[in-house]
């Protein structure tokens, strides 16, 4: 399976924006959904936004702050991030849905090409 990439995290301060950017292939890119989660030691992995050719969907707690966007020539997701919080710290992964129809789920385990994530810290 081959795996994604995600790069573009750091330290920001609160309020600020950062960009991330995932590098995948031809054949994970032509997965019917990708989208990106988050996890926090202790935590499970949490559903940030995902996005297919009708469009894209986010939790409450980033909507209206991050946008997931994709370049197919490229093979790059990126999500864009606004107006961060404290509690957007974590370590970030894209991922890839598995499945030849997506379904709608957020769940991971619907999800793979786990890359090795890219580290937001966000002081407060």
């Amino acid at each position: 399976q081959v795996q994604l990439v995600e790069s573009g995290g750091g330290l920001v301060q609160a309020g600020g924006s950062l960009r991330l950017s995932c590098v995948g292939s031809g054949d994970t890119f032509s997965s019917p959904a990708m989208a990106w989660f988050r996890q926090v030691p202790g935590k499970e992995r949490e559903f940030v936004a995902s996005i297919t050719p009708r469009g894209d969907a986010y939790p409450e707690s980033v909507k209206g702050r991050f946008t997931i966007s994709r370049d197919n020539a490229k093979h790059v997701l990126y999500l864009q991030m606004n107006s961060l919080k404290s509690e957007d710290t974590a370590v970030y992964y894209c991922a890839a849905f598995q499945r030849k129809y997506y379904t709608g789920s957020v769940r991971d385990t619907d999800f793979g090409s786990w890359g090795q994530g890219t580290q937001v810290t966000v002081s407060s």
